[in-house]
Protein backbone atom coordinates (compact mmCIF):
# COMPACT_ATOMS: atom_id res chain seq x y z
CA UNK A 1 0.00 0.00 0.00
CA UNK A 2 1.66 3.78 -1.12
CA UNK A 3 0.27 6.47 0.96
CA UNK A 4 1.09 10.61 -0.33
CA UNK A 5 3.14 12.47 2.20
CA UNK A 6 4.53 16.25 2.55
CA UNK A 7 8.31 15.33 3.35
CA UNK A 8 10.52 19.05 4.45
CA UNK A 9 14.50 18.55 3.14
CA UNK A 10 15.67 21.53 4.45
CA UNK A 11 14.54 24.70 4.74
CA UNK A 12 11.76 25.98 2.71
CA UNK A 13 12.26 22.81 0.56
CA UNK A 14 8.42 20.51 1.54
CA UNK A 15 7.85 17.98 -1.46
CA UNK A 16 4.67 16.21 -1.76
CA UNK A 17 5.76 12.41 -2.10
CA UNK A 18 4.41 9.01 -1.88
CA UNK A 19 6.39 5.90 0.78
CA UNK A 20 5.13 2.67 1.23
CA UNK A 21 2.62 1.90 4.30
CA UNK A 22 2.92 -1.48 6.60
CA UNK A 23 -0.01 -3.08 7.29
CA UNK A 24 -1.02 -2.47 11.38
CA UNK A 25 -0.09 -4.74 13.80
CA UNK A 26 -1.04 -5.86 17.37
CA UNK A 27 -2.35 -2.97 19.54
CA UNK A 28 -2.19 -0.49 16.17
CA UNK A 29 -4.74 1.25 14.01
CA UNK A 30 -4.48 2.32 9.99
CA UNK A 31 -5.98 5.64 9.66
CA UNK A 32 -7.36 7.63 7.20
CA UNK A 33 -6.31 10.75 8.17
CA UNK A 34 -8.84 13.63 7.47
CA UNK A 35 -7.07 16.92 8.90
CA UNK A 36 -3.83 17.92 10.01
CA UNK A 37 -2.85 21.52 11.00
CA UNK A 38 0.50 23.13 10.57
CA UNK A 39 1.57 24.56 14.45
CA UNK A 40 4.41 26.73 14.99
CA UNK A 41 7.01 24.54 15.61
CA UNK A 42 6.41 22.68 11.94
CA UNK A 43 6.54 26.62 10.50
CA UNK A 44 9.68 27.19 12.43
CA UNK A 45 10.91 24.01 10.36
CA UNK A 46 9.87 25.66 7.43
CA UNK A 47 10.90 28.81 7.39
CA UNK A 48 13.79 28.30 9.84
CA UNK A 49 15.16 25.38 9.70
CA UNK A 50 14.32 24.60 13.15
CA UNK A 51 13.66 26.47 16.08
CA UNK A 52 16.52 27.45 19.14
CA UNK A 53 18.88 24.41 19.75
CA UNK A 54 16.14 22.15 17.39
CA UNK A 55 17.48 21.76 14.22
CA UNK A 56 16.18 19.80 10.95
CA UNK A 57 19.13 17.42 10.41
CA UNK A 58 17.36 15.10 8.15
CA UNK A 59 14.27 14.53 6.44
CA UNK A 60 11.08 14.62 7.85
CA UNK A 61 7.19 14.63 8.11
CA UNK A 62 5.88 17.28 10.12
CA UNK A 63 2.68 17.46 11.63
CA UNK A 64 1.43 16.74 15.03
CA UNK A 65 -1.67 17.68 15.43
CA UNK A 66 -4.66 15.47 13.07
CA UNK A 67 -7.42 13.81 13.05
CA UNK A 68 -7.86 10.35 11.19
CA UNK A 69 -10.75 7.85 10.28
CA UNK A 70 -10.13 4.35 11.73
CA UNK A 71 -9.61 2.30 8.22
CA UNK A 72 -8.31 -1.45 9.73
CA UNK A 73 -7.67 -2.40 13.37
CA UNK A 74 -4.72 -4.83 14.43
CA UNK A 75 -5.15 -7.75 16.53
CA UNK A 76 -6.71 -6.63 20.05
CA UNK A 77 -8.04 -3.34 19.03
CA UNK A 78 -11.17 -2.55 19.95
CA UNK A 79 -12.05 0.73 17.83
CA UNK A 80 -14.56 0.12 14.94
CA UNK A 81 -13.72 0.89 11.54
CA UNK A 82 -15.09 4.22 10.48
CA UNK A 83 -14.81 5.77 13.82
CA UNK A 84 -12.83 9.65 13.83
CA UNK A 85 -9.98 9.93 16.07
CA UNK A 86 -7.96 12.86 17.52
CA UNK A 87 -4.92 11.27 17.32
CA UNK A 88 -2.03 11.95 20.49
CA UNK A 89 1.45 12.97 19.04
CA UNK A 90 3.03 12.22 22.75
CA UNK A 91 4.75 8.51 23.74
CA UNK A 92 6.55 8.92 26.71
CA UNK A 93 8.63 5.74 27.45
CA UNK A 94 6.49 5.06 30.55
CA UNK A 95 9.70 3.38 32.11
CA UNK A 96 12.43 6.64 32.57
CA UNK A 97 13.02 8.58 36.43
CA UNK A 98 10.31 10.99 35.46
CA UNK A 99 7.62 8.40 33.68
CA UNK A 100 7.64 6.84 36.84
CA UNK A 101 7.47 9.84 38.85
CA UNK A 102 4.24 11.14 37.35
CA UNK A 103 5.90 13.47 34.74
CA UNK A 104 5.66 11.56 31.24
CA UNK A 105 5.93 15.41 30.10
CA UNK A 106 9.20 15.28 31.46
CA UNK A 107 10.39 11.51 29.63
CA UNK A 108 13.88 10.93 29.30
CA UNK A 109 13.35 9.06 25.75
CA UNK A 110 10.04 10.98 24.59
CA UNK A 111 8.94 10.31 21.19
CA UNK A 112 7.21 13.25 19.67
CA UNK A 113 5.25 12.70 16.07
CA UNK A 114 7.04 15.22 13.69
CA UNK A 115 9.04 16.50 15.88
CA UNK A 116 13.19 16.94 15.17
CA UNK A 117 14.49 17.09 18.83
CA UNK A 118 15.61 13.29 18.26
CA UNK A 119 17.72 11.66 15.52
CA UNK A 120 16.64 10.09 13.58
CA UNK A 121 13.59 12.61 13.76
CA UNK A 122 10.15 11.20 14.54
CA UNK A 123 8.08 11.48 11.12
CA UNK A 124 5.28 13.27 12.21
CA UNK A 125 1.29 12.97 10.60
CA UNK A 126 1.41 14.72 7.15
CA UNK A 127 -0.05 11.79 5.15
CA UNK A 128 -2.75 10.21 3.88
CA UNK A 129 -2.49 7.21 5.56
CA UNK A 130 -0.79 6.56 9.08
CA UNK A 131 -0.34 3.47 11.43
CA UNK A 132 -0.42 4.50 15.13
CA UNK A 133 -0.84 2.62 17.94
CA UNK A 134 -4.47 2.37 18.77
CA UNK A 135 -3.57 3.83 22.70
CA UNK A 136 -2.67 7.35 20.96
CA UNK A 137 -6.38 7.27 19.62
CA UNK A 138 -9.28 9.20 21.15
CA UNK A 139 -13.03 8.73 19.73
CA UNK A 140 -13.79 12.03 18.69
CA UNK A 141 -17.64 13.10 19.09
CA UNK A 142 -20.22 12.16 17.19
CA UNK A 143 -20.89 16.14 16.13
CA UNK A 144 -17.14 16.82 15.63
CA UNK A 145 -15.79 17.33 12.43
CA UNK A 146 -12.19 16.26 11.51
CA UNK A 147 -11.24 20.00 11.57
CA UNK A 148 -12.24 20.49 14.88
CA UNK A 149 -10.75 17.04 16.03
CA UNK A 150 -7.39 17.89 14.91
CA UNK A 151 -7.15 21.14 16.99
CA UNK A 152 -7.34 19.01 20.13
CA UNK A 153 -3.29 18.82 20.79
CA UNK A 154 -3.22 22.95 20.64
CA UNK A 155 -6.05 22.70 23.26
CA UNK A 156 -4.41 20.16 25.09
CA UNK A 157 -0.84 22.68 25.40
CA UNK A 158 -3.02 25.17 26.55
CA UNK A 159 -5.11 23.32 28.61
CA UNK A 160 -1.95 22.27 30.42
CA UNK A 161 -0.44 25.60 30.40
CA UNK A 162 -3.45 26.73 32.22
CA UNK A 163 -2.64 24.02 34.91
CA UNK A 164 0.37 25.60 35.42
CA UNK A 165 -1.35 28.96 36.64
CA UNK A 166 -3.66 27.72 39.50
CA UNK A 167 -6.76 29.08 40.33
CA UNK A 168 -8.21 31.18 36.92
CA UNK A 169 -11.59 31.81 38.16
CA UNK A 170 -12.03 35.66 39.12
CA UNK A 171 -8.67 36.87 37.99
CA UNK A 172 -7.80 39.60 35.87
CA UNK A 173 -5.72 37.76 32.72
CA UNK A 174 -3.80 38.88 29.74
CA UNK A 175 -2.84 36.94 26.36
CA UNK A 176 0.06 38.38 24.45
CA UNK A 177 0.26 37.50 21.22
CA UNK A 178 -3.22 36.08 19.38
CA UNK A 179 -1.70 32.98 16.87
CA UNK A 180 -3.73 29.99 17.32
CA UNK A 181 -2.35 29.30 20.60
CA UNK A 182 -2.90 32.48 22.04
CA UNK A 183 -6.86 32.62 20.73
CA UNK A 184 -6.69 29.34 22.58
CA UNK A 185 -5.82 29.97 25.72
CA UNK A 186 -8.36 32.98 25.62
CA UNK A 187 -10.86 30.19 25.31
CA UNK A 188 -9.55 27.87 28.07
CA UNK A 189 -9.01 31.33 30.45
CA UNK A 190 -12.68 31.87 29.86
CA UNK A 191 -13.91 28.42 30.53
CA UNK A 192 -11.63 28.57 33.92
CA UNK A 193 -13.83 31.60 34.71
CA UNK A 194 -11.07 34.13 34.25
CA UNK A 195 -12.83 38.28 35.23
CA UNK A 196 -11.04 39.60 32.59
CA UNK A 197 -9.10 38.74 29.53
CA UNK A 198 -7.11 41.27 27.54
CA UNK A 199 -5.23 40.29 24.52
CA UNK A 200 -2.65 42.07 22.53
CA UNK A 201 -0.65 41.53 19.11
CA UNK A 202 0.54 43.16 16.14
CA UNK A 203 -2.23 42.60 14.03
CA UNK A 204 -6.11 43.03 13.71
CA UNK A 205 -7.18 40.11 11.99
CA UNK A 206 -5.67 38.02 14.82
CA UNK A 207 -7.28 40.50 17.30
CA UNK A 208 -10.81 39.53 15.97
CA UNK A 209 -9.92 36.28 16.06
CA UNK A 210 -9.02 36.73 19.88
CA UNK A 211 -12.61 38.38 20.35
CA UNK A 212 -14.42 35.27 18.76
CA UNK A 213 -13.24 33.12 21.33
CA UNK A 214 -13.58 35.01 24.47
CA UNK A 215 -11.30 38.07 24.99
CA UNK A 216 -13.25 40.91 26.54
CA UNK A 217 -10.95 43.60 25.11
CA UNK A 218 -7.60 43.68 22.39
CA UNK A 219 -4.98 46.05 21.90
CA UNK A 220 -3.21 46.93 18.83
CA UNK A 221 0.21 47.03 20.01
CA UNK A 222 1.65 48.31 17.11
CA UNK A 223 -0.45 51.50 17.00
CA UNK A 224 -2.13 51.80 20.74
CA UNK A 225 0.75 51.50 22.65
CA UNK A 226 -0.04 54.18 25.01
CA UNK A 227 -2.83 51.60 26.63
CA UNK A 228 -0.03 49.40 27.28
CA UNK A 229 1.09 52.86 29.53
CA UNK A 230 -2.40 52.39 31.35
CA UNK A 231 -2.11 48.82 32.12
CA UNK A 232 1.24 49.04 33.73
CA UNK A 233 0.20 52.12 35.98
CA UNK A 234 0.06 51.23 39.75
CA UNK A 235 3.18 48.25 39.49
CA UNK A 236 0.68 46.41 36.72
CA UNK A 237 -3.11 45.27 36.73
CA UNK A 238 -2.92 41.81 35.55
CA UNK A 239 -2.96 38.65 38.24
CA UNK A 240 -2.23 36.44 35.50
CA UNK A 241 -0.37 36.51 32.00
CA UNK A 242 -0.01 34.04 29.58
CA UNK A 243 2.77 34.97 27.11
CA UNK A 244 2.11 33.32 24.26
CA UNK A 245 4.35 35.42 21.47
CA UNK A 246 7.83 34.67 22.61
CA UNK A 247 8.71 37.97 21.79
CA UNK A 248 11.15 40.28 24.01
CA UNK A 249 9.14 43.19 23.69
CA UNK A 250 5.58 41.14 24.62
CA UNK A 251 7.66 40.14 27.76
CA UNK A 252 9.00 42.87 28.97
CA UNK A 253 5.14 44.26 28.95
CA UNK A 254 3.76 41.24 30.34
CA UNK A 255 6.88 42.06 33.50
CA UNK A 256 5.48 45.62 33.30
CA UNK A 257 1.64 45.10 33.41
CA UNK A 258 1.35 41.95 36.01
CA UNK A 259 0.56 43.05 39.54
CA UNK A 260 3.49 42.70 42.45
CA UNK A 261 3.34 38.67 43.15
CA UNK A 262 1.47 37.56 39.69
CA UNK A 263 2.13 34.78 37.74
CA UNK A 264 3.27 34.31 34.56
CA UNK A 265 3.09 31.38 32.50
CA UNK A 266 5.73 31.63 29.33
CA UNK A 267 4.07 28.95 26.55
CA UNK A 268 5.91 31.11 23.90
CA UNK A 269 9.08 29.50 22.51
CA UNK A 270 12.19 31.12 21.44
CA UNK A 271 15.64 31.02 21.74
CA UNK A 272 17.51 33.07 24.27
CA UNK A 273 16.42 36.81 25.30
CA UNK A 274 17.26 39.28 27.39
CA UNK A 275 14.19 40.21 30.32
CA UNK A 276 14.15 42.75 32.83
CA UNK A 277 15.69 40.97 35.82
CA UNK A 278 15.56 43.72 38.28
CA UNK A 279 11.57 44.00 37.40
CA UNK A 280 10.96 40.26 38.01
CA UNK A 281 12.86 40.39 41.14
CA UNK A 282 11.32 44.00 42.32
CA UNK A 283 7.90 42.51 41.82
CA UNK A 284 8.61 39.00 43.64
CA UNK A 285 6.83 37.55 40.08
CA UNK A 286 6.05 34.10 39.82
CA UNK A 287 7.20 33.10 36.75
CA UNK A 288 6.34 29.35 35.06
CA UNK A 289 7.17 27.41 31.63
CA UNK A 290 5.40 25.01 30.24
CA UNK A 291 5.49 22.15 27.49
CA UNK A 292 2.92 20.03 26.09
CA UNK A 293 0.54 18.01 28.00
CA UNK A 294 -0.04 14.44 28.59
CA UNK A 295 -3.58 13.82 30.58
CA UNK A 296 -4.81 16.70 29.11
CA UNK A 297 -4.85 15.70 25.64
CA UNK A 298 -8.38 13.52 26.34
CA UNK A 299 -9.61 16.76 28.13
CA UNK A 300 -9.33 18.80 25.05
CA UNK A 301 -11.01 16.18 22.97
CA UNK A 302 -14.13 16.01 24.92
CA UNK A 303 -14.18 19.76 25.13
CA UNK A 304 -14.21 19.71 21.78
CA UNK A 305 -16.93 17.34 21.66
CA UNK A 306 -19.08 19.46 23.77
CA UNK A 307 -18.37 22.29 22.27
CA UNK A 308 -17.55 23.65 25.79
CA UNK A 309 -14.49 25.33 24.06
CA UNK A 310 -15.71 26.15 20.67
CA UNK A 311 -12.59 25.84 18.23
CA UNK A 312 -13.82 26.54 14.92
CA UNK A 313 -13.00 30.12 14.81
CA UNK A 314 -9.40 29.63 14.49
CA UNK A 315 -9.58 27.22 12.05
CA UNK A 316 -8.71 29.81 8.55
CA UNK A 317 -8.17 27.86 5.77
CA UNK A 318 -8.24 24.59 4.65
CA UNK A 319 -5.77 23.23 1.57
CA UNK A 320 -5.41 19.78 0.53
CA UNK A 321 -2.12 17.56 0.90
CA UNK A 322 -1.15 18.30 -2.66
CA UNK A 323 -0.70 22.08 -2.02
CA UNK A 324 1.59 22.02 1.31
CA UNK A 325 3.85 24.51 0.24
CA UNK A 326 1.42 26.82 -0.64
CA UNK A 327 -0.38 25.88 2.53
CA UNK A 328 2.66 26.88 4.65
CA UNK A 329 2.91 30.18 2.80
CA UNK A 330 -0.04 31.08 3.98
CA UNK A 331 0.43 30.05 7.57
CA UNK A 332 2.94 32.11 7.38
CA UNK A 333 0.68 35.20 6.96
CA UNK A 334 -0.49 36.49 10.15
CA UNK A 335 -2.74 39.42 8.51
CA UNK A 336 -4.69 36.33 6.85
CA UNK A 337 -4.10 33.45 8.52
CA UNK A 338 -4.24 31.97 11.91
CA UNK A 339 -4.94 27.82 11.83
CA UNK A 340 -4.24 26.27 8.61
CA UNK A 341 -5.28 22.77 8.08
CA UNK A 342 -3.85 20.22 5.53
CA UNK A 343 -6.70 17.62 3.91
CA UNK A 344 -6.29 14.32 2.67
Amino acid sequence: MRTRLARLYLKGDLRVETDTVPAPGPGEVLLKMAAAGICGSDLHYYQDGGFGPIRVREPIIPGHEASGIVSQAGEGVDLKPDTLVAVNPSQPCGACEYCRKGLPIHCLDMRFMGSAMRLPHEQGMFREWLVVPARQCFEAGAATTAAEAACSEPLAVCLHAASRAGDIEGKRVLVTGAGPIGCLMVAVARHRGAAEIVVTDLADAALERAKAMGAGRTVNVSRDAAVLGELEAGKGYFDLVFECSAAAPAIRSAIAAIRPRGTIVQVGVTGEIPIPLNALVGKELHIHGTQRFHEEFATAVALIASREIDVRPIISHSLPLEDADAAFKLAGDRTTACKVQLTF
